[in-house]
């Protein structure tokens, strides 16, 4: 039989621990979901300022839906931009304080779309050795020279963009906050790179739009990078309690990106639902502000805790993913079978997600969560740590 071989790779990633199962997660109120019957606090979940349920996000979701009705019916380009995409995109730009934003299907969809607008096979691209998948992804299709760095040492990323000074366009791509470490990109620099080497900056907000900055834009504005001319995506599906990416920058861009990301110019656009949740989203976002304070004031909490139960809890302060590095797969996995015994749900995070060696669990936070929630989970990574 011509697909035999697919049993026996399954049983090898049964036998290194790296197999995954689906399971079925009913979201609940207040941080909160159900599995297999059994009701638990959600340390699973990218929704960070918990606008996913939120009562008003839910009924512009409805109303958007009644009134365009459940899909977008074409691609943007065709006649899939109705008027809810027109004003999302503009609100997104008022919000991100550019001049347009190009909405897409996913924010996977609109890093591999950014990347392979802007750079191509005569071009060199550097990429973040911990970036996400999509950005990787991204790099790699668009045929461009591929240079891998670490934001934990910018030396060698000078030397390979002065070796790469006869490229015809040259482009940086990190992500902000690290989704798997929690720590973020030192952005100062790697533009002050990109600017003495006239190359190209884009940088993916996912994981901090929302969460850091006076108005919430993310790692750039918590920096002091806002005002900077470089290549911002974002999502709507993590503290925008959506579903969706966009591209944001000058008019200029945006208007090549729409011309040219293939992700954009061939996937139907964002269901109307989608749009109007994301609208009320950036609402919430804009006038209460205390929902990122709590987010944050609750990660801080964590790894101080964590950190006295002699986990070394790593990343930003402040920031809602805390990973816990155990190394091995089967130890990350045992540990979350713990915690769900206990009422956890906290993900076990395997390669090729991570790098060998770094298996790991990761803490998620919402402003839904509360003090206790926290201190609860820790006190069960306390009895195990001290077992």
């Amino acid at each position: 039989m011509p697909f035999d071989w697919i049993t026996r790779e399954l049983q090898a990633l049964d036998s290194a621990g790296l197999r995954r199962q689906t399971r079925v997660c009913e979201p609940l109120p207040f941080g909160r979901c159900r599995v297999e019957g059994i009701e638990l606090v959600n340390f699973a979940t990218n929704d960070y300022l918990g606008l996913a349920s939120h009562p008003r996000v839910i009924a512009a979701a409805l109303d958007a839906t009644a009134r365009y009705g459940a899909g977008a019916r074409a691609s943007a380009l065709v006649s899939g931009r109705t008027p809810l995409h027109a004003e999302l995109e503009h609100d997104l730009a008022q919000f991100e304080g550019v001049e347009a934003t190009v909405l897409f299907p996913t924010g996977f969809a609109a890093n591999v779309g950014a990347i392979g607008s802007l750079v191509e096979a005569d071009d060199v691209v550097f990429s973040d050795r911990l970036n996400h998948a999509s950005l990787i992804d991204g790099c790699r299709l668009s045929r461009a020279r591929l240079r891998v760095y670490s934001h934990h040492d910018l030396a060698p990323l000078s030397n390979e963009l002065a070796k790469a000074d006869t490229a015809r366009r040259r482009l940086i791509v990190t992500d902000s906050i690290f989704s798997m470490d929690g720590d973020s990109a030192p952005l100062l620099e790697l533009m002050e790179l990109a600017t003495r080497t006239h190359s190209m900056f884009l940088v993916d907000e996912a994981h901090a739009t929302g969460i850091y900055g006076s108005h919430g834009r993310g790692w750039g504005e918590e920096t002091g990078l806002a005002d900077a001319q470089y290549v911002r995506v974002g999502t709507l599906s993590k503290a925008m309690g959506s579903q969706g990416g966009f591209v944001a920058g000058t008019k200029l861009l945006c208007d090549w990106i729409r011309n040219t990301a293939r992700p954009q110019m061939f996937s139907t656009s964002l269901t109307p639902g989608a749009c109007g949740a994301a609208l009320e989203s950036l609402r919430i976002i804009a006038s209460e502000p205390a929902r990122r304070d709590r987010v944050r004031s609750l990660a801080r909490q964590l790894r101080t805790e964590l950190q006295s139960a002699g986990w070394n809890a790593t990343g930003e302060p402040d920031c809602p993913i805390v990973p816990l590095i155990v190394g091995e797969p089967q130890t990350a996995v045992d540990l979350s079978k713990l915690l769900l015994q206990h009422g956890f749900l906290v993900p076990a995070i395997r390669p090729p997600t991570v790098p060998r060696g770094t298996s790991r669990l990761r803490i998620s936070l919402t402003a839904d969560h509360t003090p206790e929630d926290v201190s609860r989970c820790v006190a069960v990574l306390r009895q195990t740590r001290h077992s």
